[in-house]
């Protein structure tokens, strides 16, 4: 059965406390061994081949895309842990941790089954072991891999889009998105669910959009989204009017600003808990003059170039980011 409408989505506050919807912490994964996935390509639309080039020197540009990233968080003090990835495993796409992975306050930590083989070996327990010696404390780990055994996935905060604050959780369906899984997921970590299906225009026909995150970023006081890409008018109204009841400034982009990844945003917290909307340089120059002003009503924008990574990865600067919302002591 599909969870819908607002019955279902209200009044289900995380148990006693409100939860904090933006951190301070990341995880992020320096690549070294960076290329198109072409088990990804399958339903990632917004993966090209860059011709021409050589492995080696897509992912050298792709590695100084993430230093140069990393260096500008840092500098307005964001706690970025970077954990290189390793040759061993062929893990093209390690560069977005987001997707098999998050770190919630209580101590959780959810481990996500992803339908690509080859992302599968980008779940690293010593990643675990690198936030625990930085203080972080994880007290519990619900592990949902088992489930790629039946076919069934659920791409972390890729597919799930947590409105921490709220309590409720969207998702858009999708190959890698599985509903069943969603909400058992919703069940275990007390959010609501809401549930929809976003698409995009694919050499003329609509196709299910692979990661909520593409087309939807959620901050503080504030959502982006991509209203046009649910198709449903009834969903599109649920899913509007759960933004709204919670207060959040609605700012819509375009089909056109999803394809320069305008949709995936992250908004994070530097030094003495100021506020970052971080993007990338083309989503930046995607947006008009009156969108770059409602979002610099609620926090700084930072953006980097990620041209490489987003052309080769089909993922932007949100899908590198990992948040970590642990405790620490």
């Amino acid at each position: 059965m599909r969870v819908r409408g607002k019955l279902e989505t209200l009044n289900l506050k995380q148990k006693n406390k409100i939860m904090k919807q933006t951190t301070n912490a990341i995880v992020m994964i320096r690549p070294v061994a960076f290329r198109m996935n072409e088990q990804t390509a399958v339903n990632n639309y917004y993966q090209k081949v860059l011709d021409g080039l050589l492995p080696s020197t897509v992912n050298a540009k792709a590695q100084a895309e993430f230093d140069a990233f990393v260096e500008k968080l840092r500098a307005v003090g964001v706690d970025v842990t970077v954990v290189d990835d390793n040759l061993e495993t062929d893990t093209p796409d390690s560069i977005f941790p987001n997707n098999w992975v998050s770190f919630h306050e209580n101590g959780d930590v959810a481990l996500y089954p992803m339908f690509a083989e080859n992302r599968r070996q980008e779940r690293r327990e010593d990643i675990l072991d690198t936030l625990e010696e930085k203080g972080f404390e994880i007290t519990n780990i619900m592990d949902y891999t088992s489930a790629e055994e039946d076919g069934i996935f659920l791409e972390g905060t890729g597919s799930l889009l947590l409105d921490r604050a709220n309590g409720k959780a969207y998702c858009a369906l999708s190959p890698r998105a599985d509903e069943e899984l969603f909400i058992e997921f919703c069940e275990d970590f007390d959010y609501a669910p809401v549930i929809f299906e976003a698409f995009q225009t694919v050499d003329g026909e609509r196709k299910l959009i692979y990661h909520t995150n593409v087309m939807m970023c959620l901050g503080e006081t504030f959502a982006v989204i991509c209203a046009d890409s649910i198709d449903d008018k009834k969903e599109r109204k649920m899913v509007l009017d759960n933004l709204k009841d919670d207060k959040k400034e609605i700012i819509l982009i375009t089909e056109d600003q999803v394809n320069n990844f305008a949709g995936n945003m992250l908004e994070v917290r530097g030094k003495d808990d100021k506020r970052y909307i971080v993007m990338s340089a083309s989503a930046h120059q995607s947006l008009t003059p009156k969108q770059i002003t409602q979002l610099e009503n609620h926090a700084e924008i930072l953006s980097s170039s990620l041209d490489t990574i987003e052309a080769c990865g089909g993922g932007s600067a949100r899908c590198m980011m990992a948040e970590v919302f642990l405790p620490r002591s």
